[in-house]
C-alpha cells in the first residue's frame, strides 16, 4: 500500500527554491530574482517508489513574523497544513542571512531538512563548510545542491523522504535566549499546555515566543484573558530589564546563535574580493549611470521588438489577408460571409499578426529577469521612489505592470504598510502592459518610419513611468501621507540565463495572451460584429457606412466622440474602441479591426494597418495622442477587479478609473494642441 507524505519548501527570495521546485516535479512556474514572484502555495506530485509526495512551495520568506502577505501565507501552512518535513533552501553563498528563517522553523519543532543551494556559488567565493559540525549545531541534517544543474537533488529528496518516514535521528535544538527570556518562557508553557486546543494547535514554546514578541496574529488567536495577561506581565518586565522591546531582544540573540554557529563551522579560503556582480554593479547602479543604462536596455528592447518582429508579422498579415478572400470567394454573400471574415477574422486578425513583436518583448523581459538586472533596475529607482515618498520595493510590482497589471496589482502584497500597497495600486496601471502593445505596433507601424517607432514606444513607457511617479508624489501628499518604510533590497549575483528558462518563461507568456485571443477576444469580436450590423436599417440598399452609423456600435462611438474631439480623437470608431478597451485594452485592436473591415465595401482584402493609413481622419498627431490615452485611460475589467479584492473595496478601483480617465483627456488635450501649434505630425 502507497504511503503519502507532504514535503513543503520553504527558504529566502533568490536562494532557489522554485528551481528546486520546477526540477524536482518538472511544472513549469514562474522564477524572479526579486521577492513577490511566488505569492499562493504552488504544488506538485511526484513517486519515489511506494510512496506519493506532494511538494507545496511556499513563498519566498526572510522571517515567520507575518509582517508581509508572504509571511502569513507560509506560516499559516506550516501551522495549519501539517508537513510531513519541511526542506528549507538556503543560499550558501548568504549562509548567515538565510540562517535567520531556519532559526524560526527550529523553533517551531517541526521536522527539517536543509538544502545548501549555489554551493558551487560559494565555493567559487573561497567558502567551506564543516557540514557535520553544521548540521549537529542545527539540529538538521544538510545536503548540498546546485540547483540549476540538478546535482544533490535527488538526494534531498531520499532524505527529506527518510526524515518524514523515520524520524530525523537528531536531538531537538533549543535555540538559547538567556536566563530572562527563558524563564519568561518557561512561566507561559503550564498556562499554554492547561489549554489543550492551543496546545494541540501550536507547539508551546514557539507560541510563548509570538506572545513575548507581540505577535498580532497570535494574540488575536489566542482567546484567553489570562494567557494575554500573563504575556503582558513577561513583556514589561523584559522590557525594563533590557530596556528595550523584548521582540529585537529575541531577534539579536537569534543572530548570536547563527553568528556562532558560523564561527564554529564555516571557514573562508580567500581573502574577501570583490565578485564579477560586484564590479558589473559598478556601473549598472552607478548613481549617475543606472538611469541611462536602464534606458538604453529598454530601446534596445523596443529596437528587437520592431526590428526583428516586423519580417514574421507582415507574413501573418499576408496569411490572414489570403484567408479573407479565400473565404470571401467560397462563402455565400451575406451574413455568414461577413460573421466569419468580418467578425472573426476582421477582429482576431489584427491581434494575431502582432503575436511575433510580443512574444519578442516576452523573450527580452525573460533576459533580464533571469540575469538578475531586474532587480538591479529596482535599485536603481530606489533613488527617485524615496523622492516621492515610496522606495524601490514598489517598483518590483510596477516593472511586473509591464508584462501585466493584475499579477503586478498581486505582487503589492509585498509592501509593509497598507499606504505604500495603496499608492502602489493606484499607479500600477500606468505602465505599458502587454496587451498595449498591439496599440503600439499597429499605430506605429501605420504612421510612423522603421527607425522612429522604437522611440516613440519607449516615449510611451517613459511618460507612463513618469505619469506614476508624478501621481504617486500627488497621493503621498494629499491622499495617503506619512513617513517612507526603510528599505533592505537583496541583490542576487549576475546569472547567465539557461535558454530553458528564457524559453518557459516566453512561451508561458505569450500562450496566456493567445489563449486570451482565441477566447475573450473572440467574444469580444463577435458581440462588436453584432454591435456593427444591427439593427441592419430601415432600407436595405443602404451602404456599408451607412448601416454601421445607423447601428448600436455607431451610436455608441457618435455618443462618445463628442467628448474626445477637443482632444483630437472625435471619431465615432475611435469612441467605439475605446469604449470596448475596458473589457481588455487590446481589444481596442480587435474593436478596430471589426469595424474597419465590415466598413470595407472592396474585394480585396486589406491589412487593418493599410486600412487606417488609408483612413483621412487619421495622422501621425493623432496616432500618437490616440497611443497615449490608451496609454493613461480607464483600467481594464481584470485590473479593477484586482484592485477591488485587494483593497477590498469598488470605491478605490472606481477612484482609479476616474483619476486615469481624467488624466488621460487632460494628457491628451496637451499633446495635441501642442502639436498643433507646432505643426508638428498633422500631415
Amino acid at each position: 500500500m502507497a504511503q503519502h507524505i507532504r514535503i513543503a519548501l520553504a527558504g529566502n527570495p533568490n536562494s532557489g527554491k522554485t528551481t528546486l521546485f520546477n526540477c524536482l516535479t518538472g511544472t513549469r512556474q514562474r522564477v524572479g530574482n526579486y521577492p513577490g514572484v511566488t505569492v499562493d502555495l504552488k504544488e506538485g506530485t511526484i513517486r519515489r517508489g511506494d510512496v506519493d509526495i506532494t511538494l507545496v512551495d511556499l513563498p519566498g520568506t526572510y522571517s515567520l513574523n507575518a509582517f508581509s502577505e508572504e509571511e502569513v501565507v507560509a506560516r499559516r501552512f506550516l501551522l495549519e497544513g501539517k508537513p510531513d518535513v519541511v526542506v528549507n533552501i538556503l543560499d550558501a553563498s548568504n549562509i548567515e542571512r538565510n540562517l535567520y528563517l531556519t532559526t524560526q522553523f527550529i523553533e517551531l519543532g517541526l521536522p527539517l531538512v536543509l538544502a545548501l543551494n549555489m554551493s558551487d556559488v560559494a565555493k567559487t567565493r573561497g567558502v567551506e563548510f564543516d557540514l557535520d559540525h553544521l548540521s549537529a549545531l542545527l539540529g538538521a541534517p544538510i545536503v548540498p545542491t546546485i540547483g540549476h544543474k540538478g546535482t544533490g537533488v535527488e538526494q534531498l529528496l531520499e532524505v527529506a523522504v527518510g526524515v518524514a518516514l523515520r524520524g530525523s535521528g537528531y536531538s531537538d535544538v533549543h535555540l538559547s535566549y538567556g536566563q530572562e527570556i527563558e524563564t519568561e518562557i518557561a512561566s507561559l508553557i503550564p498556562l499554554i499546555e492547561s489549554h489543550w486546543d492551543l496546545a494541540a494547535t501550536y507547539h508551546p514554546r514557539w507560541l510563548a515566543l509570538k506572545l513575548l514578541e507581540d505577535d498580532a496574529i497570535i494574540r488575536s488567536a489566542v482567546c484567553t484573558d489570562e494567557i494575554i495577561a500573563a504575556a503582558e506581565r513577561s513583556r514589561n518586565h523584559l522590557r525594563v530589564v533590557f530596556r528595550d522591546a523584548p521582540e529585537i531582544v529575541i531577534a539579536e540573540r537569534r543572530y548570536g546563535f547563527i553568528s556562532g554557529a558560523c564561527q564554529e563551522s564555516v571557514r573562508s579560503t580567500v581573502e574577501i574580493r570583490h565578485t564579477l556582480s560586484d564590479q558589473i554593479d559598478a556601473f549598472v547602479t552607478n548613481r549617475l549611470l543606472g538611469i541611462p543604462i536602464l534606458l538604453l536596455l529598454m530601446w534596445i528592447v523596443f529596437q528587437l521588438t520592431f526590428t526583428v518582429g516586423e519580417i514574421p508579422t507582415k507574413f501573418l498579415e499576408f496569411l490572414v489577408g489570403l484567408s479573407r478572400a479565400f473565404l470571401n470567394d467560397v462563402l455565400p454573400a451575406g451574413m455568414l460571409r461577413s460573421l466569419v471574415t468580418d467578425g472573426i477574422l476582421g477582429g482576431l486578425g489584427g491581434i494575431i499578426a502582432f503575436i511575433p513583436m510580443i512574444m519578442l518583448l516576452f523573450l527580452a523581459l525573460a533576459v533580464l529577469e533571469d540575469s538578475g538586472y531586474m532587480a538591479r533596475a529596482a535599485f536603481v529607482m530606489d533613488r527617485v521612489m524615496h523622492r516621492i515618498g515610496l522606495h524601490g520595493k514598489s517598483f518590483i510590482p510596477m516593472l511586473l505592470g509591464f508584462g501585466c497589471s493584475v499579477p503586478a496589482i498581486l505582487a503589492t502584497r509585498t509592501l509593509e504598510t497598507r499606504r505604500d500597497r495603496f499608492v502602489t495600486m493606484m499607479i500600477i496601471p500606468l505602465m505599458s502592459c502587454g496587451a498595449r502593445l498591439p496599440i503600439y505596433v499597429l499605430f506605429c507601424g501605420a504612421f510612423f518610419s522603421d527607425s522612429a517607432r522604437g522611440y516613440v514606444v519607449l516615449a510611451l513607457y517613459i511618460l507612463g513611468i513618469l505619469l506614476a511617479i508624478a501621481m504617486a508624489k500627488v497621493f503621498r501628499g494629499f491622499v495617503f501621507r506619512g513617513a517612507t518604510t526603510p528599505l533592505v533590497m537583496e541583490l542576487p549575483p549576475y546569472r547567465i540565463p539557461t535558454p530553458e528558462g528564457v524559453l518557459i518563461h516566453t512561451w508561458e507568456r505569450t500562450w496566456a495572451f493567445t489563449k486570451r485571443v482565441f477566447t475573450f477576444l473572440l467574444v469580444v469580436s463577435l458581440i462588436m460584429w453584432y454591435l456593427s450590423n444591427f439593427p441592419v436599417g430601415p432600407d436595405a440598399s443602404l451602404s456599408p457606412s451607412e448601416r454601421i452609423n445607423f447601428s448600436y456600435a455607431g451610436r455608441v462611438g457618435r455618443l462618445l466622440a463628442v467628448p474626445l474631439k477637443p482632444v483630437g480623437l472625435g471619431d465615432w470608431r475611435v469612441g467605439t474602441a475605446l469604449f470596448s478597451g475596458f473589457a481588455a485594452k487590446e481589444v481596442v485592436v480587435t474593436t478596430l479591426g471589426t469595424l474597419y473591415n465590415v466598413a470595407d465595401t472592396s474585394e480585396e482584402s486589406i491589412s487593418l494597418r493599410q486600412a487606417i493609413q488609408d483612413d483621412p481622419f487619421f495622422n501621425p498627431l493623432r496616432a500618437f495622442v490616440l497611443m497615449v490615452f490608451t496609454l493613461i485611460y480607464l483600467p481594464c475589467a481584470g485590473t479593477f477587479v484586482a484592485i477591488s479584492r485587494e483593497t477590498k473595496s469598488y470605491r478605490w478601483p472606481v477612484f482609479c478609473a476616474l483619476y486615469l480617465t481624467v488624466l488621460a483627456w487632460s494628457a491628451s488635450f496637451l499633446i495635441y494642441h501642442l502639436g498643433m501649434f507646432l505643426g508638428i505630425g498633422i500631415q
